[in-house]
């Protein structure tokens, strides 16, 4: 039986440091990528993106 993304039920993200299963999506920690600031900018495919956590707390991805 799956679960409603696909991935069988009961089975949760790898635990830290296993290697990913396949086809699974990587797991980043906001922490890790943000390092104490409110914005980050990312380049993909030549154009650049704002990520920014607002005063509620939730992502805002702008081009």
């Amino acid at each position: 039986m799956t679960g409603p993304s696909g991935t069988p039920s009961g089975a949760g993200p790898a635990p830290p440091g296993a290697p990913p299963r396949a086809g699974e999506a990587a797991l980043v920690e906001a922490e890790s990528l943000f390092r104490g600031r409110r914005e980050v900018v990312i380049a993909h495919a030549g154009q650049r993106y704002r990520l920014r956590i607002t005063q509620s707390g939730k992502l805002i991805l702008t081009k």
